[in-house]
């Protein structure tokens, strides 16, 4: 879970090529910025088996629809999610966590959330894997690059930190072809 926007290149980059080597499936919101990041490192390791998945958003009203389900905004899905779940829900960012936004979909189709540096959608989503008992872990910098990340998230600034986590959690032996 990360930014919509920014790509945060060196940390997404880093945490897709991980996660496609400890074979396991990839779900995003399915946009831009670290979303489109990770799902690019994550599709281009070589010899990954998992699928990179996309929960997208509703165009939402006054895109001249009445409804908007089943269509989602421009922008999405990024040109590597191979599989894309279309919603009938359109909020997000300060609105993530109300019952109209995919985000509640995102934590509870996941085995384990990490957070990227992101803003409002990024930090409810945060908040609502810990409110939905989902194993969490930040992979920031500094936890000032996800603005109310709760005390009880613990923040890394390593993906060797972030492999072992997901390690324990996912109870992997380890990826087939190293870190």
């Amino acid at each position: 879970m990360g930014s919509g926007t920014e790509s945060h290149r060196e940390q997404s980059t880093a945490l897709g090529a991980a996660l496609a080597r400890l074979g396991v499936h990839l779900l995003t919101g399915g946009g831009g910025g670290v979303m489109q990041e990770v799902s690019r490192a994550f599709c281009e390791t070589p010899g990954r088996v998992g699928l990179a998945i996309g929960v997208l958003p509703a165009a939402g009203p006054g895109g001249g629809r009445r409804s908007a389900a089943g269509v989602a905004p421009p922008g999405y899905p990024n040109p590597w999610v191979e599989i894309p779940i279309f919603t009938h829900l359109p909020l997000s960012g300060a609105r993530g966590r109300e019952q109209g936004s995919r985000n509640h979909i995102n934590i509870l189709s996941s085995d384990v959330v990490v957070a990227l540096p992101g803003g409002a959608g990024t930090a409810s989503e945060v908040a609502l894997a810990v409110e939905y008992g989902r194993p969490v872990l930040a992979f920031l910098s500094d936890r000032a690059e996800l603005s109310g990340l709760p005390d009880a998230v613990r923040c890394v600034g390593e993906i060797d930190a972030v492999v072992a986590f997901l390690r324990k959690v996912l109870g992997a032996s380890g990826p087939a072809s190293g870190t």
